[in-house]
């Protein structure tokens, strides 16, 4: 269901996964009180649909469930759901027939799977889709998705008939699942081009890639350029093994190269990374430093080259602006600086940067420091400072 942009593009829906595929990953368990402010700050920083979780499973995801339902006032929630009766009836009775409420009912989309873990045929795993869906709509659902699991291992046949079904019953969302991130960005994109001829303009289009060979950004894109409508990500990634589609990864580049895609995202993202700390707070995640855009180090450099291209004009080191994504620039000054910063931090001061000066501070302060060790600009201004007045006093 293509959606024009402020930019003329289509709008890319996000599905934030976090507080149900995210939270599946060992380490990462949330209460329901827990999860209603990372929901909210989802909400604010302007998700279209946010995973509650899976009333199912648990009284707890359930209880998160109503919890969410009875606070959201512009982002609609879902429900994780199996291809089951009993799954549905639970999620109608915690989220309740309200509008924004989106089921989701996930088929078994591989051969592997029916034969190895489901033990059911592919009439079987049809029907079962097509009385789950039915049910959901009996109870008020106004708003069906189908998600096709381990999609990218299946035969398209099987998968065609998974789909044609599950809209045939009422479902309005189909969503492609490489639920073991094995396929790389060519085989999902045909996935999702055929997917689309069957399923026509009028049904959204959703992916949902894990990232266990490191492609699920590149996956979730080759999705949208094959006409994929929505992308279901995480914050930071996290998510099943090595996680999902990185929500802010994701923003990135559509807010930057989203005319490659003719795509676009409407999200405030400089609420991404306070929303990110809230996330890695509540589930003790600890921070990464080579993340990209919420790493430790992702506008932070020591290097004495950077530096001083930086202090010049910052865009010839940083294609991202930090502060774009609710972060500040970092010039930490260690073992790998240069002269330039120190230059800088003098004039800064207004004090004489002669040479012989910016030598001697670089051999006291820089060139000597041990391995790891750094300060960050205004630590080392306020030492040259203390140092300067014990030289004036002297």
């Amino acid at each position: 269901m293509t959606i024009e942009s402020a930019y003329g593009r289509r709008r890319i829906s996000i599905f934030d996964a976090t507080l149900r595929d995210g939270e599946q990953a060992p380490g990462n368990a949330m209460s329901p009180e827990q999860k209603l402010p990372l929901a909210l700050a989802a909400e604010a920083y302007g998700a279209d649909i946010i995973e509650a979780g899976f009333p199912g499973s648990s009284p707890a995801d359930a209880e998160a469930t109503r919890l969410i339902a009875e606070s959201l006032t512009t982002a609609r929630f879902a429900t994780f759901n199996r291809a089951s009766t009993v799954d549905v009836r639970k999620s109608m009775e915690a989220g309740g027939a309200r509008p924004n409420h989106q089921v989701q009912i996930c088929g078994t989309g591989s051969d592997l799977h029916l034969e190895h873990k489901r033990g059911i045929t592919r009439a079987e795993s049809v029907q079962e889709v097509r009385d789950a869906i039915r049910l959901a709509v009996e109870l008020g659902a106004t708003d069906v998705s189908f998600g096709v699991e381990d999609a990218s291992r299946g035969s398209k046949d099987h998968i065609e008939a998974l789909v044609t079904a599950a809209v045939e019953d009422g479902a309005t969302t189909v969503i492609l699942a490489d639920t073991t991130g094995c396929a790389t960005p060519q085989e999902y994109g045909d996935l999702c081009a055929a997917v689309r001829s069957w399923i026509g303009d009028d049904i959204v289009l959703s992916t949902h890639c894990h990232d266990d060979m490191g492609l699920s950004l590149a996956n979730a894109l080759a999705g949208i350029q094959a006409g994929a409508d929505e992308v279901q990500a995480t914050l930071g990634g996290i998510g099943e093994r090595a996680g999902n589609t990185p929500l802010e990864e994701l923003a990135s580049v559509l807010s930057h190269k989203g005319e490659q895609f003719g795509a676009s995202v409407e999200l405030k993202l400089n609420g991404l990374y306070p929303a990110y700390l809230l996330l890695a707070q509540t589930i003790a995640l600890a921070p990464l430093r080579n993340k990209s855009v919420f790493g430790v180090n992702a506008f932070a450099t020591e290097a004495g080259i950077h530096q001083a291209g930086i202090l010049k004009n910052p865009i010839n080191y940083e294609y991202l602006d930090p502060h774009l994504f609710g972060r500040d620039r970092q010039l930490l000054v260690g073992r790998h600086s240069g002269r330039s910063v120190l230059r800088y931090l003098l004039d800064r001061m207004d004090l004489p940067a002669d040479e012989t000066l910016v030598q001697s501070l670089y051999e006291e302060l820089v060139e000597s420091r041990p391995p790891g060790e750094a300060d960050e600009l205004n630590d080392l201004a306020q030492r040259l400072a203390v140092r300067f007045d014990e030289a004036g006093a002297r």
